[in-house]
């Protein structure tokens, strides 16, 4: 944007160097401004020149306007660089779902930008601080949310090649479980009894063994081969693929979900393009 003649400088010669301009170009503005006014703008001070109180009032008046107008320009070319969208998850997903994929996210969205907030605590119905919140959980939903479910949650039994019993359990069914210290988590008391529902196994036989905050925490324990742990598929499907972890049992289905939330009414078109991406990736 073009900044104001500078009357300040005092001199024609200074005033078009400031403005990139010639001489004769601000000579010429000065006389058509004088001449549409009717009366002169700029008198002769020695060498150089002065405002007359003409050209005094519109200087103030077209100082006034020329930073207000810059003060718009300067707030829509903010405008224009679009913010974050500020998204919230559980730890253990952000580190072992979230992060690892980002850089497919760059390749396939490149205008959109994440501010990523790991959330320890859970969501409160308002999502304060988010434009959106991605989780794994299961209806009901707060009445305040707009869901976008992504794909159903599949958890399983994973363990390590270096687990004592590893020869004896990979070959075992899925009643040996109940003969094991199993791994689990606070934040997830239910995984254990709604796997072993599945199998139709009694949940109320099962032997808890060590428990740990986080998800991340837990299957670096099992990754060690001090238990056998409970996850969600595709948190451990890296350790899987690389052979860390082993799942002879599978994976099942329990009812959860992965779901990308936000407060209903919030528009933004982001939330909406960046929950098919999200589909898609979970759908491989």
């Amino acid at each position: 944007m073009p900044s104001r003649p500078p009357p300040r400088l005092g001199s024609v010669s200074r005033a078009a160097d400031e403005l990139h301009v010639t001489h004769g170009a601000v000579s010429r503005q000065i006389r058509t401004l004088e001449e549409a006014l009717g009366a002169p703008l700029f008198e002769r001070d020695g060498r150089g020149l002065a405002l007359t109180p003409g050209g005094l009032r519109l200087r103030d008046a077209a100082g006034d306007a020329f930073t207000a107008l810059q003060a718009a320009w300067a707030g829509l070319r903010r405008d224009r660089r679009p913010s974050a969208l500020v998204l919230g998850c559980p730890g253990s997903l952000l580190a072992r779902w979230v992060i690892p994929h980002l850089e497919r996210l760059a390749t396939d969205l490149p205008a959109l930008k994440l501010h990523l907030s790991a959330q320890e605590a859970g969501f409160d119905a308002t999502l304060a601080g988010l434009d959106a919140a991605l989780l794994l959980g299961e209806a009901p939903w707060p009445a305040e949310w707009q869901v976008h479910v992504l794909a159903p949650e599949r958890i399983g039994p994973v363990l390590s090649p270096r687990h004592a019993r590893h020869a004896v359990l990979r070959d075992a069914a899925a009643a040996a479980l109940l003969d094991e210290p199993l791994l689990h988590t606070a934040s997830r008391p239910q995984a254990w009894p709604r796997w072993f529902g599945t199998q139709h196994l009694a949940a109320t036989s099962l032997r808890p063994g060590t428990r740990f905050d986080h998800l991340t925490y837990l299957l670096e324990a099992a990754v060690a081969g001090l238990g056998v742990a409970i996850a969600p598929q595709e948190l451990v499907q890296a350790d899987l693929d690389s052979g860390r972890l082993v799942a002879p049992w599978g994976f099942v289905e329990t009812g959860g979900q992965w779901a990308l939330c936000s407060v209903r009414g919030n528009d933004d078109p982001r939330i909406g393009q960046f929950a098919g991406w999200l589909r898609r990736q979970l759908a491989r």
